[in-house]
């Protein structure tokens, strides 16, 4: 459950789950071409998926589309399928401090074979409620490491701790 960005801490612990193979493979199932919204019968077996499905939506990961029994992966879901050297960033057109940041990180994600994905939370209600103000925010895997400035040193440390894994 997300709380109201009134209530969010900057202090908080991330807590990560680990995903067992069911909930990654329905998680998965959205990375396929066209899979923006899947019925809950293109996930799996009823019997199998249907508490999972709902252990999913409570976590955040999925939340319920308009059609019945329709579900999509939310943010949070793909950043739970994210390997520890794929990099995110939160960003939007026009914002100075996330061309800096890109500008800044991108020899490193070569130097450490990272993988970018670009975000752009205007294109998401809940991104931006989030974010708003906060950008650029980066997410290494499923854990953030920078909001607004890049410490290079740390992030550098960060891409080298991920290579050892």
């Amino acid at each position: 459950m997300r709380r109201p960005a009134s209530a969010r801490n900057e202090n908080t612990i991330q807590l990560h789950i680990m995903l067992d193979p069911l909930e990654r493979k329905i998680l998965s199932a959205f990375d396929r071409p066209g899979a923006a919204a899947l019925r809950m019968e293109e996930l799996g077996y009823l019997s199998e998926i249907r508490g999972v499905v709902e252990r999913l939506v409570e976590r955040g990961w999925l939340r319920a589309s308009a059609s019945p029994e329709t579900y999509a992966r939310t943010e949070n879901g793909r950043l739970q399928l994210a390997g520890p050297r794929d990099v995110t960033i939160y960003s939007r057109p026009g914002c100075h401090l996330c061309e800096e940041a890109k500008s800044q990180i991108a020899p490193l994600l070569i130097e450490f074979n990272a993988r970018l994905t670009e975000i752009n939370i205007d294109e998401d209600p809940d991104l931006r409620a989030l974010y708003d103000y906060d950008v650029p925010v980066i997410f290494m895997g499923a854990r953030k490491a920078a909001k607004h400035r890049v410490d290079l040193a740390q992030f550098r440390r960060q891409l080298r701790d991920a290579s050892a894994v």
